[in-house]
């Protein structure tokens, strides 16, 4: 008997070509929150970070780009590994959190949406193709792979865009540390509805927020020098307090979505973690596998923060992606392979998917 299964089909991305190391940030000027000097040069406090996140580089988008280019680019990647008609398309759903910003001025501009611009520049003419943004922190490109989830079960869709895409680098304050954690880039996923004879694909979602204490973990903030006239808006964070949750909540979301999946914990073969910290991912790696009472299975984690930094919502799909086309050494994805895909951010948001290739 026939299954109706929903799969990833296509992949693609966009990672711009800046790239950005320690030399970028020699002649910064860093303060804390409580906006008291910090006596490391730039380069001292980027190698300090480096031991605490994993991040080298990271890459920045080019000032000709904005953010709905850069999700465009990735969207037209997707579309031609899927190779579907563009017309075909039902949903594009795109996740992301300032809309374009230019490289001059980190004002924001949401008006039309990005999901509107991209379906501008493919063109496409179908106007039952419905263009949105979600709005969800990091973990937007996994729900908006669950909106699509829940569209195609409910017999809404068949066919959807998913793009996962920010220009961080633009939004951030150059006097605060935090700000070299974030990078640009942009990942895209075609989600189709199949009928097949064997079940795959999405096998199993969860998604929580938690706003009671921890909704203004991130946050938007003044620049942190004090001598500064700047009145300009930037992403900041409580970076303790984002850890600290992470480790609590993210293992039991991961965990959830594996026992409603119903498969065993041996079998799964890839988990791709938003890349937000290194050290971080590691340690809710540890805490998942605990559950479990069992030892984590080398090359289970790819990773890729430690070149291309933090990009929100465009990681995990990049990531995705890059292991997908074999341009992550030592990680293969092979048919009926069970995988895991997990993240945490602004709101405070967590979600995971549990999915067979």
């Amino acid at each position: 008997m026939a299954v109706q299964n929903v799969v990833i089909t296509g992949t693609g991305s966009y990672i711009p070509t800046q790239v950005v190391d320690e030399n970028f940030f020699a002649e910064h000027e860093f303060y804390t929150m409580e906006k008291q000097r910090v006596e490391q040069t730039g380069v001292e406090a980027a190698r300090k970070l480096e031991t605490i996140t994993g991040i080298k580089e990271r890459r920045y988008a080019s000032h000709e780009l904005n953010n709905s280019d850069l999700a465009t680019k990735a969207a037209e990647a997707a579309i031609a590994d899927a190779g579907i008609d563009k017309e075909t398309i039902d949903s594009i759903i795109v996740a992301q959190n300032f809309g374009d910003v230019s490289p001059d001025s980190p004002q924001i501009d949401q008006l039309p949406s990005i999901a509107s611009r991209v379906k501008h520049k493919l063109q496409i003419d179908n106007p039952n193709c419905v263009a949105y943004d979600i709005i969800f922190g990091c973990p937007g490109w996994v729900q908006g792979v669950i909106q699509a989830y829940s569209y195609m079960k409910a017999g809404m869709a068949k066919t959807c865009l998913v793009i996962g895409a920010d220009t961080l680098s633009r939004i951030t304050d150059p006097h605060d540390r935090d700000s070299m954690i974030y990078a640009d880039g942009a990942g895209a996923t075609i989600v189709q509805l199949l009928e097949e004879e064997e079940p795959r694909g999405i096998l199993s979602v969860a998604a929580q927020s938690f706003t009671k204490d921890e909704a203004y973990f991130l946050f938007f903030g003044t620049t942190f020098n004090p001598t500064s006239d700047d009145k300009n808006m930037y992403i900041k964070m409580h970076g303790r307090k984002i850890y600290e949750f992470a480790l609590t909540h993210v293992p039991k979301a991961m965990k959830s979505t594996m026992d409603k999946a119903n498969v065993p914990i041996d079998s799964l073969k890839k988990i791709f973690i938003h890349q937000a910290n290194a050290k971080m991912d590691e340690a809710i790696l540890k805490r998942f596998y605990r559950q479990f009472k069992t030892d984590i299975p080398d090359g289970i984690m790819p990773m890729s923060i430690g070149s291309l930094g933090n990009s929100s919502v465009a990681t995990i799909p990049t990531l995705y992606n890059a292991v997908k086309k074999g341009k992550v050494a030592n990680h293969t994805l092979n048919p009926q392979d069970i995988i895991l895909f997990a993240s945490v951010g602004a709101g405070m948001n967590i979600n995971a998917i549990a999915s067979k290739e």
